[in-house]
């Protein structure tokens, strides 16, 4: 199982390894002690191996030089490892972390199954695409980046909390849940500051999720609004705040859109700007084309925008309705049980 760094790459993959470990296989993880992997792997009992390597794509340049001079010792670290495993087939779902793996596999003949969630494959996945046994992908337009005849559309892996959101009539009140992701978002948490006092005198209530180093700040300003709602550093029960929220907001990464169209719920997507290779903006693109979201730059984003386009999407009749059925046709609720099979083809 190769892919880390970030949640977005390591938190399917973990849905995965569960998936293969119910079917009684044993997975083994290839990380760096750096990454987020560090910290979610272990406590799941997976085992995980480390190697050094750092990022290549929009780094800096002394970054990317170090990165360059690592890739010979971690393309070796990774062998190693490959001899001692002698998987049947490497797992991947991108990132830097699975450069160096994807490289030593090839070298050795194994097979790799790519999962790309992302709408513009991560530059690993797109420098190798032609060398992989399978890609599964998560929008229809990823395909074809792939060889046809060894890609199908599998979605990614989502919490089946998410899929179990029964759908919410539209009350009195309007509900928005706020996201930037556990780290939280300082755009998202800005405009949502801003856009406080402009909701008064409206049927609104707040769900707004900080990240920790916002949190401190923003919390007793909002209890001083009077606003209805509660705002917290991490929300621990998202999938029954979902349930709960007639609109999300929310940045586009993979794993964010996942939630959204298994929920089937409507929401406003504000890109990351910074996002490797704009993969959040086409994340975004393909839910907006699809009538299923409304996309806002990043620079766009201000308290007064979020009120206007919230207000604009509840007051059209059906609107929030139609645009979560749209999401909704975006999920896949076994994703991780059709690339474990798909994983298995490879068992000699």
């Amino acid at each position: 199982m190769a892919g880390g760094g970030t949640g977005g790459h390591i938190i399917p993959g973990l849905a995965v390894a569960r998936e293969l470990r119910a079917r009684g296989h044993s997975p083994l993880f290839i990380g760096t002690e750096r990454g987020l992997e560090a910290k979610l792997i272990p406590p799941e009992n997976f085992p995980i191996e480390w190697i050094e390597i750092g990022g290549l794509n929009r780094v800096g340049w002394k970054r990317a030089l170090t990165t360059l001079a690592d890739l010979p010792l971690s393309i070796w670290q990774a062998s190693r490892i490959l001899d001692r495993a002698k998987p049947a087939a490497v797992f991947s779902m991108g990132g830097y972390v699975a450069g160096p793996v994807l490289l030593a596999a090839l070298w050795k003949r194994i097979p790799v199954v790519v999962m790309e969630p992302n709408a513009i494959p991560g530059l690993t996945h797109r420098r190798l695409a032609r060398f992989v046994a399978r890609a599964l992908v998560n929008f229809p337009e990823t395909a074809r980046w792939f060889p046809q005849e060894r890609t199908e559309v599998t979605g990614v892996p989502v919490r089946r909390e998410f899929f179990q959101a029964p759908k919410k009539p539209r009350g009195p009140v309007l509900t928005l849940l706020i996201t930037g992701g556990s780290q939280g978002s300082r755009t998202l948490n800005r405009a949502a500051e801003e856009s406080w006092p402009l909701w008064k005198n409206r049927f609104t209530k707040i769900l707004h999720q900080t990240g920790a180093a916002a949190y401190p700040d923003l919390a007793p300003k909002f209890q001083a609004t009077g606003l209805a709602g509660r705002i917290a550093p991490f929300f621990t029960d998202m999938p029954d705040l979902f349930a709960e929220a007639d609109l999300i907001i929310s940045r586009a990464g993979a794993s964010a859109v996942g939630e959204i169209a298994a929920a089937g719920k409507p929401s406003i997507l504000v890109p990351l700007p910074t996002a490797a290779d704009q993969h959040q903006l086409r994340n975004a693109q393909a839910m907006q084309n699809a009538g299923a979201a409304r996309l806002i730059a990043d620079a766009e984003m201000t308290g007064a925008r979020l009120v206007e386009e919230a207000g604009r999407l509840a007051t059209e009749p059906g609107l929030l309705e139609t645009m979560g059925e749209a999401a909704r046709k975006f999920a896949r609720p076994d994703a991780a049980k059709r690339a474990a099979e798909v994983l298995e083809t490879f068992l000699h």
